[in-house]
């Protein structure tokens, strides 16, 4: 068997493996000594080939972000209107190759929105697929494809309460909430210099985590964490039918007639000439395009809203508990709130089969341990305090390096609450060896972590990332969110 087949084949199926691991709590398999994780090759070889360089290589790299209508898992395989053209793409580019040959493969990398095109600027993708609109400064920094998504207005979007505006005006002094490196970030900012031409004060934007994606953002605003965000018209209409507490504004434009396509490196005009002769027979309007865009607009998830119904009553009780520890170690007391949700969805009666116990499920030989020291878990007080000190402790003793950012010492304290310390430095020693960043959690160790602990640690870093974002702006609306100190 060639070998070069052999060892791509490997590298395809455990990257698959991975991306199955991480949406739907798969374990991975123990590769040989000798192979490194996919992501190893293609994160840390930079290369700028044309089509016939990426041809003779026989794979291509896709930057995607994860999502729900784009690029997901269900049922152990994975789905998503781009993945589905592309998926059709890479079939074009095998056309003419013989069964005997080596064909081409689309390997899919998955990466946080701020580094799509860096990524494929800098030679570490080829293609950045993502619905990304096509603007005036991201041209500057890349070539598109032909679009395969067109007429998209950007509009504005809320929460139920929210009174709705009249006009663009009206949305002076309002707080939006968008990831920075968005179309959205674009059009809210030349909606500003409108303004300021006008000598209205400007919209105040608020740049959330790049590892939100927009319907993450959509559930952040049913949930009444966030009263506004910007999002495209195609996937404003499938998410007000999904989330109840949400109002799409259609007389609300922040931009019209709007083109979505497939981002490429300057330079390399014959990769962009085939994408664009293939979507002419695939974009939405023809038969194909459109049974993928039908198919997969239609896959939806739904996310626990963790301030519904007395959820907010509990919080108030516990608000005092958790701000008392957490500003005794160091930490947020949002984060701590985010961590207790995670646990024990606020239930100080938990107990788990483990043996953990109350609301920050932590066991009774973790709490007695000489390095906590806290007796009489049970009491709702004792348990928080053992719960923070113990956080805080993992913090001190394994990750206190100055190389780690503050962020990322909380992250990998969580996941060690999670899996024990000793699986996470283990996670961290197999990041280095896959040519990842041990020091940073997101998109490194979680991908190390998949492979020695599993889905679990990865979920659970991931779920209290999310709930922190909605209780830091839920709970505090008088506060900026440019700044408000993130410790997480």
């Amino acid at each position: 068997m060639n070998k070069n087949f052999s060892r791509r084949k490997l590298w395809s199926l455990i990257f698959r493996a991975t991306l199955t691991s991480l949406l739907l709590g798969g374990q991975i398999w123990a590769a040989g000594e000798d192979l490194h994780h996919p992501l190893d090759v293609h994160l840390s070889e930079a290369h700028k080939d044309d089509l016939p360089g990426l041809l003779k290589r026989k794979y291509i790299r896709v930057l995607i972000t994860m999502n729900r209508t784009n690029f997901f898992l269900a049922e152990g395989k994975v789905h998503g209107f781009e993945y589905a053209l592309l998926r059709e793409y890479e079939k074009h580019l095998n056309e003419s190759i013989g069964p005997h040959e080596l064909k081409v493969t689309l390997e899919f990398i998955p990466v946080s929105r701020d580094r799509l095109l860096p990524g494929v600027m800098g030679g570490y993708g080829d293609i950045a697929a993502a619905g990304l609109t096509i603007t005036e400064k991201r041209q500057k920094m890349v070539d598109f494809s032909s679009p395969y998504l067109t007429g998209i207005s950007e509009i504005l979007v809320t929460h139920k309460k929210v009174k709705a505006p009249e006009n663009l005006d009206q949305l002076s002094g309002k707080r939006i909430f968008v990831r920075k490196s968005s179309s959205y970030h674009e059009s809210l900012t030349a909606l500003n210099r409108s303004l300021k031409k006008k000598k209205i004060p400007p919209v105040k934007i608020v740049e959330v985590d790049e590892s939100l994606e927009t319907e993450d953002i959509l559930e952040l605003v049913s949930t009444g964490a966030i009263q506004r965000t910007v999002c495209d018209s195609h996937l404003a209409k499938i998410w007000t039918e999904v989330l109840d507490d949400i109002r799409a504004h259609d007389n609300i434009k922040l931009r019209q007639g709007g083109n979505i396509a497939w981002a490429v490196r300057k330079n390399n005009p014959k990769l962009k000439q085939s994408l664009d002769r293939f979507v002419v027979n695939h974009r939405k309007g023809t038969l194909l395009g459109n049974i993928f865009f039908k198919r997969y607009y239609e896959e939806k998830r739904w996310v626990k809203n963790p301030l519904d119904g007395t959820g907010s009553k509990k919080i108030e009780r516990l608000r005092p508990l958790f701000e008392k520890y957490a500003d005794r170690y160091r930490f947020d007391w949002r984060l701590i709130l985010a961590m207790a949700y995670q646990e024990s969805k606020l239930n100080p009666q938990k107990k788990s089969r483990k043996g953990a116990v109350g609301l920050m499920q932590i066991r009774p030989s973790s709490a007695a341990d000489p390095n906590v020291g806290i007796q009489n878990i049970y009491k709702l007080e004792n348990n928080v305090h053992a719960g923070v000190k113990y956080l805080d402790f993992l913090r001190q003793r394994y990750f206190s390096d100055e190389k780690i950012r503050p962020r990322d010492r909380v992250r990998f304290s969580l996941a060690s609450y999670n899996a024990g310390p000793a699986r996470i430095l283990q996670a961290r020693k197999k990041a280095s060896a896959m040519n990842l960043d041990a020091n940073r959690w997101f998109r490194n160790v979680e991908l190390a972590v998949l492979q020695t602990v599993g889905q679990e640690t990865v979920n659970y870093v991931s779920n209290i990332n999310k709930y922190y974002v909605i209780y830091k702006h839920a709970l505090e609306k008088g506060v900026d969110a440019r700044e408000t100190e993130q410790n997480f």
